[in-house]
């Protein structure tokens, strides 16, 4: 809990923990595990992380699984927007 009040405070915190994603099927999974690996402060493509899990074809499925995400911040998912660098379909 202290993480997240020094994250809110608009310091870096890395978030290494181990997840129970138990709930998520197979395709989520890789999805929300790339998605973690992106740098604070960087942002990705919605295609470059269809790319990664090597599913080049599944860009839109990935931002599909992003709004599932139940995890916001620990599964950065602000950071992966459309192609042309807009946010997507990003709702939270």
């Amino acid at each position: 809990m202290e993480r997240l009040k020094i994250y809110f405070t608009g310091y870096k915190v890395d978030f290494p923990d181990e997840l129970d994603l138990s709930g998520a099927t197979l395709f989520q999974k890789q999805v929300w595990q790339q998605t973690r690996l992106i740098p604070y402060g960087e942002t990705r493509s919605y295609l470059w992380v269809a790319e990664q899990i090597k599913k080049p074809k599944a860009a839109r499925a990935v931002g599909q699984a992003l709004g599932r995400n139940p995890l916001l911040i620990i599964v950065p998912c602000h950071r992966v927007v459309a192609s042309d660098g807009g946010l997507g379909g990003f709702g939270g």
